[in-house]
C-alpha cells in the first residue's frame, strides 16, 4: 500500500510539473517578439549607428515612400480636383502616430504659397509704411499736396527697385494660392512641363509624385508594422485617380520581413518535426513508441523552452526564431540516442557541451542577428540535453550486456598518416582562402525572397534612388556664412566626382540658393526664418548645432557601396573651423557591419573550435579524443572554405562562421566515433550515421523558406555536417585509440541504454 501510494505520488508530481512546463512554453511562445528591424542587420553600439539614431531623432528615420502614378500627365499636381485631395491625403499622413514628418509635393506647395502670401503681405505692409512715414514727415512741415506725394514716392523708390522684382514674378502666375494651378504649375514645373530639380525627390516626373512619411525615432518594429499598414490604408482610401500605388522604404522591407518570418516560423517548425517523426518511425526497431519518440520530444521541449524565454525575458528575435527549430531538432534529437546507447554519460554531456558551446561562439559576431541565433541555439541544445537526463532509467534502460570490442586498427604508421597529409594541405589552402571569400552584409540583400524588395526595386527606377545618404555638419552655427559656403563647395564636389551614383534629395544649398554668393549671417538667419518650418527643419536643427545634406543612392553590391562612401568622404573639402563634416545613414552603418564582419572572419572561424576543443580537454579523459576532434573541425571548416572559394559563392554573416558552425557538428561526431572504435562498434556508428542524416534533414528544411538568407543557411549547414562526417572519420581513422579489452563490461555503476532508433 505504501508502495502504491509512493507511486501515485510520483504519478501526480510528474504530471502537475508537465503541466508546469507546458504553461511556461505556451506563455512564454505568446510573448515571444519577432523583431526584424535595421539594427537586428547593423553592429550594435558601433559610433555609426549611434549616429544613426541621433540623425532619426533630429530629422526623422528612413521614410516609408508612397509612389503615386496617373496615367495623365500634371494630373494628380494641377487638376483643381486632385490637387486638393493629396493635400488631404498629406495632412492625414502627417497625423498618424509614431510619424515624425511628411514630405510632399502638395503641402510643399502649400508651404510656399503661404510664405509667398507673407512674404508679399509684408513687403506691401513695409512698403506702406516706408510712404505714410515720409508723407507724414512731409504734412509736418506744412508742404503742399503734390510734394507731400513726392515725398512718399521718393521714400518707396529704392525699395521698389530691390523688392519690386518679386511683384513682377508672383504677377504672370496669379496669386500665390493652392488653388491657383498656374501658381503650382510656376513652383512645381520647368518651362517643357517637366519638374524642376529640387522637386524631383516628390515629384519625379510628370505623372508621377512621391510622399515620403518618415518615423519617429525610436519606434519598435510592432509600431513600425502598424505604421506601414496605416499608411496604406490611409492611401487607399484617398480616391486619388491613380492607376498604380506603390508602398515602399526601408520600414516597409523590415515589416515583410518580419510578416515573412512570422510565416515561416510554424511552417518550418511543423516541416522539420514532421521530417524527424518520420524519420523516427519508419527506421526499423524493436523499440516501444515512447522510445522511438523519445529523442524528437526531447529536442522538440528544448527548442520550444528556449524560445519561450526569449518571451518571457522580453527580448526580440529575429531571423534566428526560423532557424532554431530545424537546427536544435536536427542536432539536439541525436543526444538522447547517445545517452540510450552510451553508458559513460560523461561522453555525451561532454559532446553536447561542445555543440552549446560552437553555437554560443556565434556570440562573437557583431550583428545582433546572428548573435541571438547563436545563443538561441546553445540554450535549445543544453535544455534538450538537460531533459534527455532528467528522463526515467527504467524508459531507457534494458538487461546489460558485454562490450564487443570493434576491430580497431593498429598505431598508425607511416603511410597512414602520409595518406592524410593531402586532405590536410586542401583545409591548409581553405584556411588560407578566407580572406578572399566575399561576404554579403546588406541589410536589404540579406531580405531577398521577399515581395517588399522588388517594390524597392520598382521605386528605385522611378525615384532614381532607394536609400539615403546624409552629409552632417555639425558646429555651434551651420548658419554661418562659411558653413553655407562650405555646403556649396561639399554639394558641388560630389556631384561633380559621383553625379552618377548619386543624386541631390534636399539640401542646404539648394534651400538657401535664392540668397546667390556670400549672404551675410543675417540674411541667412532671415531667409531660414522666412521659410516654412516644413522645408528648413528637414536639413536644419532648430538650435542650428547641425545641418544636413540628403543624397538619394541606388541599391547595389556592399564592396562598391564601401568604394562609393570612401570617395565620398575624400571629396569633402576639409569643413571650417569649429565645424565637423561626416557621412551619416543607413549605407554606413551597413558598411561598417561588412567590415567588422570580414576583418573578424578569422576570429569568428576560430573561436568556435577553440570553445569546443576547451569543453572537450574538460570533459574528456582522453586528450588525443580532443586532438580528434579539433582536427576533425579544422579539416571540415578548411574544406568548406576551399569550395567556396574556388565556386565564388558570397557568405552571409550566418555563414561566414563556418568554423562555428562545423566545430558543432564536426567535435561530436569524431568523440562518438571514436568511441566507437574503442568498444561498441558497429552499433555506435551507425548511431552517428543516422545523427549525421538527422542533421542533414533538419537543415534542409529551411530550403522551404522564401528568404535567400535562410536558403543560403541550409545548403552551406547541409554541406559542412557531411564534411563534419568525412572529417571525424578520417580523423578517428589517423589517430585510433586504444580498443577496449574484449572481456570488459561497461561500466559497473550505469545503466546501459537500448539502441533507440537502430
Amino acid at each position: 500500500m505504501h508502495i502504491r501510494t509512493l507511486v501515485t505520488r510520483r504519478s501526480i508530481t510528474a504530471v502537475l510539473a508537465g503541466l508546469l512546463l507546458m504553461g511556461v512554453i505556451v506563455g512564454g511562445l505568446a510573448k515571444l517578439r519577432i523583431d526584424t528591424d535595421v539594427d537586428s542587420f547593423l553592429p550594435s553600439g558601433d559610433p555609426t549607428v549611434s549616429a544613426l539614431h541621433e540623425q532619426a531623432r533630429s530629422f526623422g528615420g528612413d521614410p516609408i515612400v508612397v509612389v503615386l502614378e496617373s496615367r495623365q500627365k500634371h494630373k494628380l499636381v494641377l487638376d483643381r480636383k486632385q490637387f486638393p485631395r493629396l493635400l488631404k491625403l498629406e495632412g492625414q499622413l502627417a497625423e498618424l502616430p509614431d510619424v515624425a514628418t511628411v514630405y510632399g509635393p502638395a503641402t510643399g506647395v502649400n508651404q510656399i504659397a503661404a510664405s509667398a502670401q507673407n512674404l508679399l503681405a509684408q513687403i506691401s505692409g513695409k512698403r506702406d509704411a516706408l510712404r505714410a512715414r515720409a508723407e507724414a514727415a512731409a504734412r509736418s512741415k506744412h508742404m503742399p499736396r503734390d510734394e507731400v506725394q513726392a515725398a512718399g514716392e521718393a521714400a518707396v523708390r529704392t525699395f521698389d527697385k530691390r523688392y519690386g522684382a518679386l511683384f513682377v514674378k508672383a504677377l504672370p502666375a496669379g496669386l500665390p494660392t493652392t488653388y491657383n494651378p498656374q501658381f503650382i504649375e510656376s513652383v512645381v514645373y520647368g518651362q517643357q512641363g517637366k519638374p524642376q530639380l529640387q522637386w524631383q525627390s516628390v515629384v519625379p516626373s510628370a505623372d508621377t509624385v512621391a510622399i515620403l512619411v518618415r518615423p519617429r525615432e525610436g519606434l519598435d518594429q510592432a509600431g513600425t508594422e502598424r505604421l506601414v499598414d496605416a499608411v496604406r490604408a490611409t492611401t487607399t482610401k484617398a480616391n486619388l485617380a491613380t492607376n498604380r500605388v506603390t508602398v515602399s522604404g526601408i520600414p516597409v522591407i523590415t515589416s515583410g520581413l518580419t510578416s515573412q518570418v512570422t510565416e515561416d516560423l510554424p511552417l518550418l517548425g511543423g516541416l522539420v518535426v514532421l521530417v524527424m517523426l518520420v524519420r523516427f518511425v519508419l527506421i526499423p526497431t524493436t523499440a516501444g513508441w515512447i522510445r522511438r519518440l523519445w529523442p524528437l520530444a526531447a529536442a522538440a521541449l528544448g527548442t520550444s523552452l528556449a524560445l519561450s524565454i526569449f518571451g518571457w525575458l522580453g527580448i526580440g528575435v529575429s531571423l534566428g526564431a526560423v532557424a532554431l527549430f530545424p537546427l536544435v531538432l536536427g542536432v539536439g534529437s541525436s543526444f538522447p540516442l547517445y545517452l540510450a546507447t552510451l553508458a559513460d554519460r560523461r561522453i555525451v554531456v561532454s559532446a553536447a557541451l561542445a555543440t552549446a558551446g560552437g553555437f554560443g561562439s556565434l556570440a562573437v559576431s557583431p550583428l545582433p542577428f546572428v548573435r541571438e541565433l547563436g545563443i538561441g541555439l546553445a540554450l535549445g541544445v543544453i535544455l534538450t540535453l538537460a531533459g534527455s537526463l532528467t528522463v526515467s532509467p527504467s524508459l531507457l534502460a534494458k538487461p546489460e550486456e558485454r562490450a564487443v570490442p570493434a576491430n580497431a586498427a593498429p598505431v598508425p604508421s607511416f603511410r597512414r598518416r602520409a595518406a592524410v597529409i593531402p586532405l590536410v594541405a586542401i583545409a591548409i589552402l581553405g584556411w588560407f582562402a578566407l580572406p578572399g571569400v566575399q561576404v554579403q552584409a546588406n541589410p536589404e540583400a540579406l531580405a531577398r525572397g521577399i515581395p517588399e524588395l522588388e517594390q524597392a526595386r520598382y521605386v528605385e527606377k522611378i525615384l532614381g534612388s532607394s536609400g539615403e545618404i546624409k552629409v552632417v555638419l555639425r558646429g555651434n552655427d551651420v548658419l554661418a556664412p562659411q558653413a553655407l559656403d562650405w555646403a556649396r563647395n561639399a554639394e558641388d564636389a560630389i556631384l561633380a566626382n559621383y553625379g552618377d551614383q548619386v543624386r541631390p534629395v534636399l539640401t542646404m544649398p539648394d534651400l538657401l540658393q535664392f540668397l546667390g554668393k556670400n549672404p551675410s549671417r543675417e540674411e541667412v538667419a532671415s531667409a531660414v526664418n522666412l521659410l516654412p518650418h516644413y522645408l528648413t527643419s528637414a536639413v536644419i536643427r532648430p538650435d542650428h548645432r547641425q545641418a544636413v545634406m540628403i543624397f538619394g543612392l541606388q541599391l547595389q553590391d556592399l564592396e562598391q557601396q564601401s568604394r562609393l562612401l570612401d570617395g565620398l568622404r575624400s571629396v569633402l573639402p576639409p569643413p571650417p573651423n569649429g565645424l565637423q563634416a561626416d557621412l551619416v545613414g543607413l549605407p554606413v552603418a551597413a558598411d561598417r557591419g561588412y567590415t567588422l564582419v570580414s576583418e573578424g572572419r578569422y576570429l569568428a572561424n576560430v573561436t568556435g573550435i577553440v570553445v569546443a576543443g576547451a569543453i572537450l580537454a574538460f570533459g574528456l579523459r582522453r586528450r588525443r579524443d580532443v586532438i580528434g576532434a579539433v582536427l576533425a573541425a579544422v579539416m571540415a571548416t578548411g574544406w568548406a572554405l576551399a569550395g567556396v572559394w574556388l565556386l565564388g559563392v558570397q557568405l552571409s554573416p550566418l555563414t561566414i562562421l563556418l568554423g562555428s558552425l562545423t566545430a558543432v557538428t564536426a567535435s561530436e561526431f569524431a568523440v562518438l566515433l571514436r568511441e566507437a572504435s574503442r568498444g561498441r562498434g558497429t552499433r555506435l556508428r551507425r548511431v552517428v550515421t543516422l545523427a549525421c542524416v538527422t542533421s542533414a534533414a533538419g537543415y534542409l528544411t529551411l530550403l522551404a523558406s522564401e528568404l535567400w538568407l535562410l536558403r543560403e543557411f541550409s545548403i552551406v549547414l547541409t554541406v559542412t555536417v557531411l564534411l563534419s562526417y568525412i572529417a571525424a572519420r578520417v580523423a578517428v581513422w589517423a589517430l585510433p585509440g586504444k580498443p577496449r579489452s574484449a572481456n570488459r563490461t561497461f561500466e559497473p555503476n550505469a545503466v546501459t541504454r537500448t539502441e533507440v532508433s537502430v
